[in-house]
């Protein structure tokens, strides 16, 4: 699985999306509110989109689509 380019790209998207996610958990930490944290929790929130059609296509690629 480690030679797949699409398992390697998914796991990069995963790994963003926890990265964005802590930094957002982070800012309400420090108390950095309003509209910044609104935005870092919605491109969280795409991140995640991206991540789960990544993985969904590696699976789908993987069961012989």
């Amino acid at each position: 699985m480690l030679e797949d380019p699409l398992f390697i790209v998914a796991c990069l998207a995963v790994l963003a999306v926890a990265a964005i996610l802590l930094y957002g958990i982070g800012g309400f930490a420090v108390g950095s509110g309003g509209k910044k944290a609104n935005k870092i929790m919605q491109l969280r929130i795409a991140a995640q989109f991206v991540a789960v059609a990544l993985i969904l296509l590696f699976v789908w690629m993987r069961s012989g689509g």
